[in-house]
């Protein structure tokens, strides 16, 4: 029997998160963090509703994490994320040694792929899960603030 709990399935949870950081007026980014096929962790962008540079969904997320394991590494855990975390992002999960990053869109501008920043040795990262589906949701994010200015 087929595994329904698939990168789909954890990327679609990130979704839900983005969309309600979309209907705060956050950048739509979502993230959950996963272990054992159980989601331990979800965040959305917070940054505007905390006025705070720092508070992206995956810094969120990996502080939830760490506080339902009881502890500050994410060994065994995947992140979701609907885009690529940034290198602020990046830094804080090498911290975190957690084990894999699947993310859904690509950050070509400010991505920690084209920023160079290094993951733990130990963290995968798998990135164009359901990249459609968090590209559009970005976009129209944008679309509809420059609109409304």
């Amino acid at each position: 029997m087929e595994n329904p709990f698939d990168d789909n399935y954890f990327m679609k949870k990130a979704l839900q998160e983005a969309e309600i950081g979309f209907e705060k007026g956050e950048v739509p980014v979502g993230a959950v963090v996963v272990i054992d096929n159980k989601i331990i962790a979800r965040a959305h962008n917070l940054t505007e509703t905390l006025n705070d540079v720092t508070a992206h969904a995956e810094m969120q997320a990996i502080t939830a994490a760490a506080n339902y394991l009881g502890g500050k590494y994410l060994k065994g855990c995947t992140l979701y994320v609907t885009l690529e975390p940034c290198q602020m992002c990046a830094g804080a999960l090498y911290w975190s040694q957690i084990s894999t990053i699947v993310y859904g869109a690509r950050d070509e501008e400010r991505g920690c792929i084209k920023m160079k920043t290094k993951l733990h040795p130990k963290t995968k990262m798998k990135g164009n899960v359901m990249n459609e589906e968090s590209s559009n949701l970005i976009k129209r994010f944008f679309i509809e603030k420059r609109n409304l200015n």
